[in-house]
């Protein structure tokens, strides 16, 4: 068994409230969700509007499906005009660990 994470770090583009950042939030982690069948959500800096911390998690039993999906889902985090990506954390654990 293999579980992979990721931790996305985001600086919001144009968002000056709470609400706005929700906007651009949620959509991402419902197409994260929808297009890869991974479990995602915002997952720290809740409190800060111009910042976002989006977790993604991922469980099978082959480690090059887990690094291809991770792979994906990274691709489509940046590729997202509205935010800018500042760091990605990745994991993949293995029975081993």
């Amino acid at each position: 068994m293999y579980v992979g994470t990721l931790s996305f770090d985001l600086l919001l583009g144009d968002v000056h409230s709470l609400k706005e950042k929700r906007s651009v939030v949620r959509p991402i982690v419902a197409e994260l969700q929808r297009k890869f069948s991974v479990s995602a959500a915002e997952v720290g800096d809740q409190d800060l509007y111009r910042r976002a911390r989006i977790g993604v998690a991922l469980v099978s039993g082959d480690a090059g499906f887990v690094s291809d999906v991770l792979d994906r889902c990274e691709r489509l985090v940046a590729a997202r005009p509205e935010v800018e990506l500042l760091s990605v954390r990745r994991r993949l654990h293995g029975d081993e660990d």
